[in-house]
């Protein structure tokens, strides 16, 4: 059995599975030919919309649409995951992340405030606070490819098409035109001069 906290402000299609052990709080509306895993705890003001969702995930006041999501993630507070993204096991996909059209591998973190768009983002990759996919020219959309063990600082642009490579790290406020080798550090922002008034 699963528990809804107060039927009269959570709305659920009749063709929604949800399954044993789920609790759905307040304000939430499941719609679709949606299911939703067991142990799923889904928190206050949720959509969530043709999606199949895994077992033992937690989310948070977010927006999920005709998506895939797996096993043990925690998604939100206010993510948005919008249509044809797939994302395993083990991530975190935190406060104000949008996430369009991308898979998303295994033990991921995305904490929060970031943008990743016609990605591919493999196992135990970190992206920083403020990070984005630039991935539309103005006529064409191109794909950013992170492989494993990428650690992306904070505020980094990614110009697709784009690949970083294992285990590369990106420095805090880059710009990244070209590909990052393996194990190799970018930096692509100017050197910081203070002057005198």
């Amino acid at each position: 059995m699963y528990k809804i906290i107060d039927e009269k402000t959570t709305y659920i299609d009749d063709t929604v599975v949800i399954e044993d052990g789920c609790i759905i709080y307040p304000n939430t509306t499941i719609i679709g030919h949606s299911r939703i895993g067991a142990n799923t705890i889904v928190y206050p003001s949720t959509v969530i919309e043709d999606s199949i969702i895994g077992m033992n995930n937690i989310i948070y006041t977010s927006y999920v649409v005709k998506s895939e999501i797996g096993n043990n993630n925690v998604i939100g507070p206010y993510a948005h995951i919008r249509p044809s993204c797939k994302i395993n096991n083990n991530n975190k996909i935190g406060s104000f992340v949008e996430v369009k059209n991308s898979k998303i591998e295994n033990c991921v973190k995305i904490p929060h405030l970031s943008y990743v768009g016609d990605a591919i983002v493999e196992n135990n990759v970190n992206i920083g606070a403020g990070v984005k996919t630039a991935n539309y020219n103005g006529k064409n959309k191109y794909k950013t490819n992170i492989e494993d063990g990428v650690f992306i600082g904070c505020n980094a642009v990614l110009v697709a098409p784009v690949t970083l490579h294992k285990n590369s790290f990106i420095a805090a406020g880059s710009t990244i035109t070209n590909d990052v080798p393996a194990n190799a550090l970018a930096i692509a922002r100017e050197r910081q001069v203070n002057k005198e008034k």
